[in-house]
């Protein structure tokens, strides 16, 4: 009964646990929708198809004037050389300065073609990590609770590296085998149609090579991709959580949970490498083979006067030049199969639709009216909850069905044990959560009706983590609202309890409170995600475990504001310290889900049921 009535710290934390919805057993597994990966590429090159279309012609013109020089040795060869011989040089000046013309040409247009390259690729990336970022901030909290933040942080970050680098790298190298073995296979038919068809035979036991290495790599780089997020989530949780790794001397235990994840990233890393080596080993050797079968058979078209030399050092040349961009092609398909995986992951991200979505036709809250007549205008609105029924995606049912109306205006306190759905009560009137069946009404207004601006401006939450965001303290206060002066920001301390402090600072409402506020205590994070919440002037408002971090003290000055700053206010106080409900107007106790008891807190301090026992133990306990 005492740790009811008073808990440790720890648990608020198994509070909130108990009632969030359970991971699955794989939270990697987001359904890809068919075609998504390619409706999200196509998305992302929409944009820029007058660029891509420049950097086309420009590497069509570069491979023409790049893949002219055999052709050139060649007429050189066996046009130019014999008319020298003839005391004309006419023939072999005009070739010399076609070849040196072209050889200027191409690197020319090759930086053309990767300047106009890479700015596409830069653009395509900021995009993407900027969709990222803006999806999920947009996806709903259930999401967030099931998906860790590392991967979504590898989403963003590894993920689009992958494709970075298929962008940058693999497209050129991809288009430079692509249009070099169309042209050579186009000149190698126009010299000698014959040996032609014999070199470009040697594609017929490549392709089949480069099958194979596909088909085995997709299931490697897929299992890379997933071994590099698992890296990032292990890494990401062990350092938000070095405070309890280092006092639960849990170091040990997460090198070891390290180095399994660590070893599967090295497994599959050096999986990709001996595919990559068994592609290239193949690809070399039969391209030597192939290579030096077509040079014997085109000497002895030449010895038979079948062939002229001067073609065969071109077929030569250009077998070389065919058979060589297949080590290209690896790295290719490397890359491909890397940022395929990557692209079918954050397309699977950015198709998940939030579950709690906007409606299609939002309805405005009504104007607030004078609590009765003659008297001043309310700031608080009307809550009902309707017939609601919540259940987790675990199947478990957390709300019966549940009926409460609060009249606008009235504090209530919602205390029970741990598990009794008071927090899950608290997210479905933030709309952190929709009902599974039933309503939750403002001032009559279904919350599924409301755009999203109109409900956070309406009802606003604070929570017991009191996140705060590197920056100083005026400007987290003022996340409130946006547009307030420096004089609502300092006021809303005031009326808070918060101003002493704050001034107390080395820069007062200008101290730079760091990464998570780690720079002031729990209690004083509190007490800023409080200002927060009161500047921002909301009709309802709602504090789960919100007085969890503040000492005694704190906590009598925090109640001794909220008594002035909650009149004729809405607001649902999610309480286990039960001096926390003292300045309610109404408490509930709840118990798997339902209402068991509802009245003032000292009609149920003076009577007989649950709430008077725990109210008497947690006396005693002060005592």
């Amino acid at each position: 009964m005492t740790t009811t009535a008073e808990p440790t710290k720890a648990e608020p934390a198994a509070a909130a646990e108990e009632e969030l919805p359970a991971p699955p057993a794989d939270e990697e597994d987001i359904p890809v929708p068919p075609g998504a990966p390619r409706a999200l590429l196509r998305s992302l090159l929409g944009p820029h198809r007058a660029r891509i279309t420049i950097a086309m012609v420009v590497i069509l013109v570069q491979q023409a004037a790049l893949q002219s020089g055999p052709l050139l040795v060649a007429v050189a060869m066996d046009r130019g050389i014999p008319a020298l011989r003839e005391h004309d040089s006419g023939p072999l000046i005009a070739v010399v300065a076609a070849y040196l013309f072209c050889a200027l040409l191409s690197p020319v247009l090759q930086w053309v073609f990767i300047k106009i390259s890479a700015r596409i690729n830069q653009d395509i990336v900021l995009e993407l990590r900027g969709r990222i970022f803006r999806h999920a901030q947009r996806l709903s909290l259930d999401f967030h609770e099931r998906y860790t933040s590392g991967r979504i942080i590898s989403r963003a970050t590894s993920d689009i590296d992958a494709l970075r680098e298929l962008l940058s790298e693999g497209l050129q190298e991809l288009l430079t085998v692509f249009l070099s073995v169309c042209y050579i296979a186009v000149l190698l038919l126009a010299l000698d149609w014959q040996l032609g068809l014999v070199s470009l035979a040697a594609f017929v036991p490549l392709a089949l090579i480069v099958r194979s290495f596909r088909h085995r790599s997709r299931r490697v780089y897929r299992r890379s991709r997933t071994s590099a997020a698992s890296l990032i989530v292990r890494f990401t949780e062990t350092m938000n959580g070095i405070r309890p790794v280092q006092a639960f001397r849990r170091e040990k235990a997460n090198d070891a949970a390290f180095a399994v994840v660590n070893g599967q990233s090295a497994t599959a890393t050096a999986d990709g490498l001996l595919e990559i080596a068994r592609y290239v080993g193949l690809s070399r050797a039969t391209a030597n083979v192939w290579t030096t079968g077509v040079v014997l058979l085109g000497a002895y078209l030449v010895v038979d006067d079948a062939l002229e030399l001067g073609v065969l050092t071109a077929f030569a040349l250009y077998l070389r030049r065919l058979f060589d961009p297949i080590d290209q092609l690896a790295m290719f398909l490397n890359s491909y199969q890397s940022a395929a995986a990557a692209l079918e992951k954050i397309a699977g991200l950015l198709a998940h639709e939030p579950t709690v979505a906007e409606p299609a036709e939002p309805v405005e809250l009504p104007e607030a009216g004078p609590a009765e007549a003659g008297g001043e205008a309310r700031k608080g609105r009307e809550v009902s909850f309707e017939a609601t029924r919540f259940a987790y995606r675990t199947g478990k049912e957390v709300l019966p069905p549940f009926d409460l109306l609060i009249p606008a205006g009235q504090t209530v306190a919602v205390v029970g044990a741990t598990g009794a759905g008071k927090s899950t009560v608290a997210k479905l009137l933030a709309r952190f959560y929709d009902p599974t069946d039933g309503r939750i009404r403002l001032d009559g207004v279904d919350l599924r009706d409301l755009a999203t601006p109109e409900l956070r401006r309406g009802v606003v939450m604070v929570t017991q983590e009191s996140f705060l965001f590197s920056g100083t303290v005026a400007e987290n206060i003022a996340i409130g609202r946006p547009g307030a002066t420096r004089e609502e920001v300092e006021q809303a301390a005031r009326d808070i309890g918060a101003y002493e402090f704050v001034a107390a600072l080395p820069d007062g409402f200008d101290t730079d409170v760091r990464k998570r506020g780690g720079r002031i205590s729990a209690g004083q994070r509190q007490l800023v995600a409080f200002a927060r919440a009161l500047l921002a002037d909301p009709a309802v408002l709602i504090l789960d475990e919100a007085t969890s971090s503040l000492d005694v003290p704190g906590e009598q000055a925090v109640q001794r504001a909220m008594r002035t700053v909650l009149a004729g206010r809405t607001a649902v106080i999610i309480a286990h310290r039960l001096s926390t409900v003292e300045i309610a107007d109404r408490v509930l106790v709840m118990d798997q889900g339902r209402i068991v008891e509802d009245g003032s807190p000292q009609e149920l301090i003076d009577g007989s049921g649950r709430f008077a026992a725990l109210h008497r133990a947690w006396r005693d306990s002060l005592v």
